[in-house]
């Protein structure tokens, strides 16, 4: 239940198209459902502008059904992220009526619901190389189903800087820009001192030896000298996308 939902159930209550037997039963399970394996947050839009979603990672291919399954019998979208294909392919058997998106890792459903005009702008989303396409495109996933208009500019790194030159009108356009690198990670510096958005820089755990699983790009965004630029953990795709959810998000 998010706040347009609820501004539209109170409305129809007010006007007598639905009654308040009827509003009860859809308010039923809010805001806490209890499941077996879990507690969904259905107040979760209402409280803090974004609905929840679930990390799918660590969870059963059981605990993932049984959650999406009473998600997807909700009015909010689903959202379950780092699936692996192996255990999509036994979840999408018993719940086809969610997609799977395998490079973004991700598990989506109930687009319908999907909240319309939640951002004021454009998130851009940026990539240092090919290699970092799973992590922006967990956040690309997140966002769309978040209501926000995103664009991309993939495979752009500082190793041919003309390439994200060449993008700097949309750079300028984006309200908020999520930049995803590895190796040294230099290019949210390069991004942050072409454009006065805020900009969202992404470590990933692409690179050699030295760069430490992502360290070494992690600590090179938290010491650039390029204002407007923050920080989120090593390939934490779906946590930039909130911040920038945040920031973007109307109202």
């Amino acid at each position: 239940m998010n706040e347009q939902l609820l501004t539209t159930l109170l409305q129809q209550v007010g006007s007598g198209e639905v009654n308040v037997a009827e509003a009860l039963r859809r308010l039923r399970h809010w805001p806490v459902e209890v499941l077996e394996s879990a507690r969904i947050d259905h107040h979760r839009p209402l409280r803090t502008g974004q609905p929840e979603a679930v990390f799918g990672a660590t969870k059963t291919t059981a605990q993932l059904i049984e959650i999406l399954g009473a998600m997807l019998a909700t009015p909010t979208v689903v959202l379950a992220t780092r699936v692996v294909p192996e255990k999509a392919e036994l979840i999408l058997a018993s719940l086809p009526q969610l997609t799977y998106h395998p490079t973004a890792r991700i598990l989506t459903g109930n687009d319908r619901h999907i909240p319309a005009d939640s951002g004021r702008g454009t998130v851009v989303i940026v990539t240092a190389g090919t290699s970092d396409l799973p992590v922006a495109e967990e956040a690309r996933i997140t966002l769309q189903w978040f209501g926000h208009e995103v664009a991309t500019i993939y495979d752009a790194g500082v190793a041919g800087i003309h390439r994200i030159l060449a993008h700097s009108d949309l750079l300028q356009q984006g309200r908020v820009i999520i930049v995803v690198a590895g190796m040294e990670g230099a290019l949210p510096s390069v991004v942050a001192g072409l454009t006065a958005s805020p900009v969202i820089g992404v470590p990933t755990s692409i690179g050699y030896g030295a760069g430490a699983g992502g360290y070494a790009a992690l600590l090179g965004m938290l010491n650039s000298c390029s204002p407007g630029l923050a920080v989120v953990n090593i390939d934490n795709g779906f946590g930039a996308a909130c911040m920038a959810a945040a920031i973007n998000r109307t109202g």
